[in-house]
């Protein structure tokens, strides 16, 4: 007999067997122990949640005959009848499974739907059970709308999607939706622990971990992994077998390096990614990993009676609390975020450990120094004491206003510290507060300040940006422009390429340097042009306006000088436009029913959403 995969030959057979969905479970068997059927089922989730085994159970639950043949509707098919025989072979005739992925179009759902008017041949309903229903086309949903609506009473409707978002709305209002989920790794855990029991294969518990947390929610694909895991390990499940087949690292690497970046100890953490690089582990699944325990620990310093419920049996638990009690909080949220987005720069570098490595060091880079370890701490402020404080020059008194000859009055002088001369300048000890003069005034008495005393060391002269008031830059920039002077020859040059560009003679870099040039003076056979940017001068554009204005009549040669530019058709377009518009704005703002709404209902007008007809 040919093997049967582990997938297939521990497909639920009943509700009862069903594991994490007891959501959907629960709704089911009791609407069919009350006898509150639907016409019309939806199941909606991941790949490899049961779809398709919920669909098939409740088809059987509806066709059940019982051991005796005489058995009703039920929450428990018994599984010997000859309809949930030939459920579970696939060949019960009023059960059709339809994968809508390959019959897609409307031809399929009305070849389908044309056995809807036939009643069931051997069961009490008939089911179609349309797979990845999201797949069909929309004409394919329209034909299928009415049945779906209101079926024959001896039919009953199953879709299942993975992509409820592509489902219409009009099919959704028809069914009663169950959402399936992805299953916790501790369930499908649990799950695979009982198939192999069954199988009588040997299995060491952290490689089932390994193949739960590696199926991401789906028991098929935890199912397939470990079909995978009994071939490669030669009938026997081993933790460096499976570790080996998935490509995973070894979390013993991810806890080494979230202990090294925990110290600050940059060197194990290069030496670390070296050795990734040596045994050709993956990267991306060590970051991958280390979002995994990062996330743990996070949990663990947020909640932390969660420690003391820590699994004895699973020491990547006790290592991961372990961690979590060293690491502060902040760092952990840090590095779980810099791993994160890690990930998305493995493939912008051109080598994914030396990616990886940077990833792993930016933390030492945004690590707070306070928490870099006493000795690196020790280090930095042996060096600051040893530094000595550059003199700070007191500034310059600015000259007085009175004349030269008159003799300023003589400065006080503080009386010379123990072991200092006169005559040297004198240097106040730390904490010790000078006396201070008023601005501008000599011979003044000194004025003690107000303030604390302050370490000399710490005082640092700092740059002073004096930055304009709120609102001054605002009102530079809506400034009304200063208005074009007319003249003769901008208003007979706004004029003609105002005909050039209406005819579209123009196009192109040729109209941008006629709407943008300043018409300076006209000869017989030549004019000047002037220009504010070099890239209009261009000598195609030249000719392409010498041509149209000999369109025009104007026979002449163009010359162009660069320089400001006053008076042109686009300067002059631009403020017809914005008179424009002030007049709109003033229009609606003068408008009785407009002030009126201001008034009363507090209403305002939108910046920049009126426009002018």
């Amino acid at each position: 007999m040919a093997y049967l995969v582990l997938a297939r030959k521990h497909r639920p057979r009943t509700f009862s067997e069903m594991v994490g969905q007891e959501h959907v479970v629960q709704a089911l068997e009791n609407a069919l122990t009350s006898q509150r059927l639907h016409h019309a089922y939806l199941f909606t989730g991941t790949r490899g949640v049961g779809k398709t085994t919920v669909s098939r159970i409740l088809a059987k639950s509806l066709n059940c005959q019982g051991p005796d043949g005489e058995g009703g509707i039920t929450a428990a098919p018994c599984g010997v009848c000859q309809a949930c025989q030939d459920i579970d072979a696939g060949r019960f005739v009023d059960y059709t499974e339809l994968d809508a992925a390959s019959n897609r179009g409307v031809d399929e759902v009305q070849a389908l739907l044309e056995q809807a008017v036939y009643k069931p041949v051997q069961g009490r309903f008939k089911v179609f059970m349309i797979d990845e229903v999201h797949m069909l086309t929309g004409h394919a949903f329209n034909a299928m709308l009415k049945t779906l609506e209101e079926p024959p009473e001896y039919l009953k409707f199953v879709l299942a999607t993975t992509d409820p978002q592509k489902v219409p709305v009009t099919v959704l209002s028809r069914c009663l939706q169950f959402n399936l989920r992805p299953m916790a790794p501790e369930t499908v855990l649990e799950h695979l622990t009982r198939v192999l029991q069954a199988e009588t294969v040997p299995a060491e518990p952290h490689a089932l971990r390994l193949i739960a947390r590696g199926a991401r929610g789906s028991m098929r694909d935890a199912l397939s992994l470990t079909d995978q895991a009994i071939a490669f390990g030669n009938g026997e499940l081993t933790e460096g077998g499976v570790r080996q087949m998935l490509g995973s690292v070894d979390r013993g690497h991810v806890f080494r390096l979230i202990e090294a970046l925990a110290r600050g100890d940059g060197r194990t953490v290069v030496e670390t990614a070296e050795g990734l690089r040596r045994d050709g582990l993956s990267a991306a699944s060590t970051l991958e990993e280390m979002t995994a325990v990062l996330q743990g620990m996070a949990v663990l310093q947020a909640v932390p009676a969660r420690a003391e419920a820590v699994d004895a049996t699973d020491p990547d638990a006790a290592e991961t609390a372990r961690l979590a009690a060293a690491m502060p909080p902040d760092e952990t949220q840090l590095l779980y975020s810099l791993c994160l987005h890690g990930r998305s720069e493995l493939g912008l570098a051109p080598d994914e450990y030396a990616a990886l490595t940077m990833v792993l060091l930016r933390l030492l880079a945004f690590k707070p120094a306070e928490a870099r370890g006493a000795s690196e701490a020790a280090a930095a402020e042996k060096k600051t004491l040893n530094e000595a404080p550059a003199p700070v020059s007191a500034p310059a008194r600015m000259q007085s206003p009175r004349p030269l000859e008159d003799k300023p009055a003589p400065a006080a002088v503080a009386p010379a510290s123990p072991g200092v001369a006169p005559d040297a300048p004198h240097a106040a000890p730390p904490g010790h507060r000078l006396p201070v003069r008023e601005e501008g005034r000599f011979g003044a008495a000194p004025v003690a300040p107000d303030v604390e005393p302050v370490a000399a060391a710490k005082v640092l002269a700092m740059p002073v940006r004096v930055q304009p008031p709120p609102g001054a830059r605002d009102a530079a920039r809506e400034a009304p422009p200063v208005p074009i002077e007319p003249s003769e020859e901008g208003d007979f040059w706004y004029a003609t390429v105002t005909q050039l560009v209406a005819a579209e003679a123009i196009a192109a870099l040729a109209r941008e340097l006629a709407l943008q040039s300043q018409l300076v003076a006209r000869d017989v056979d030549q004019w000047l042009l002037r220009v504010e940017r070099e890239s209009l001068n261009q000598a195609s554009s030249r000719e392409k306006l010498q041509t149209a204005l000999a369109g025009l009549g104007h026979g002449v040669k163009l010359a162009i000088e660069i320089g400001a530019v006053a008076d042109s058709p686009a300067r002059r377009n631009k403020q017809a436009a914005e008179a424009r518009q002030r007049e709109a704005e003033e229009a609606i703002r003068s408008d009785p029913d407009v002030q009126s709404m201001m008034r009363d209902w507090d209403a305002r007008i939108v910046p920049g959403s009126l426009k002018p007809a």
